[in-house]
């Protein structure tokens, strides 16, 4: 659910526009987010993202809210914080789930392979009054080189979350194994699928590094919502699965 603030466009000196809205996550105190205009933004002039494999057309996914990254927030919402319990978000994006579980008290590191994401999380943190927060670079499949690999990601995990993530058909297991390579021996992997259709490869190469499958449909109307700073928010229709993969 969105309300945005005002004004809507945020000029940048970075050469692309932002802006800065309140989200709401069913359970927690609403969120102020700041996300890119639109799609259409794009400022790469050092080549750093064409550097890690990420395109022009690519660029700007990293930073907007998406409805899959909404239900994996809300169900981080509901997830009993133990501070002993490490928790990592991949493909994080704008990183609307750790943000959740961090202004909650868990322990959370965010991670993904986008050269702004780092930017975007400060002045996230920064807008909502909260402490630093973790963050590492993540990139499954080819590996190019980083240029500060002191925020390379390392570590194993008790919980590793993402949200719309399979949109490759990951034949060879790319994902999977970069997933087993940091969690923890017995670990939970929560990842909310939008029925992209490339779940049977992942479902197979999870079952061969010993992760059990539970999935749930996720199927919610749209509804009209609840009244907000700007007027009456209401929540798109959403159909997708929630997997959950456990390693005992």
């Amino acid at each position: 659910m969105f309300t945005p603030d005002f004004p809507r466009a945020q000029p940048s000196d970075l050469g692309y526009q932002t802006k800065q809205e309140h989200f709401h996550v069913e359970g927690v105190d609403d969120l102020i987010i700041r996300s890119l205009l639109d799609n259409q933004q794009f400022h790469d002039p050092l080549g750093l993202a064409l550097h890690l494999g990420i395109s022009s057309a690519t660029w700007p996914l990293f930073g907007l809210l998406w409805p899959s990254g909404s239900r994996l927030a809300e169900r981080m919402a509901l997830r009993p914080v133990n501070p002993q319990e490490r928790i990592l978000e991949i493909g994080c994006g704008l990183a609307l789930s750790s943000l959740v579980g961090h202004r909650r008290g868990a322990h959370m590191t965010a991670s993904d392979c986008h050269p702004e994401t780092a930017h975007f999380l400060l002045e996230n943190l920064r807008l909502n009054g909260l402490a630093p927060m973790d963050y590492r670079h993540g990139q499954w499949g080819a590996q190019p080189q980083i240029q500060n690999t002191d925020i390379a990601l390392t570590g194993r995990f008790n919980l590793i979350m993402g949200s719309d993530i399979l949109y490759e058909r990951d034949e060879e297991g790319t994902l999977a194994r970069f997933i087993d390579n940091h969690a923890a021996p017995a670990a939970e992997v929560w990842v909310v699928d939008p029925n992209r259709g490339n779940r049977a490869h992942f479902n197979r190469n999870m079952a061969a590094l010993g992760f059990a499958l539970h999935e749930v449909l996720l199927d919610r109307p749209a509804t009209a919502g609840r009244m907000g700073p700007a007027g009456l928010l209401g929540q798109a229709a959403y159909k997708g699965r929630m997997l959950t993969y456990t390693r005992p």
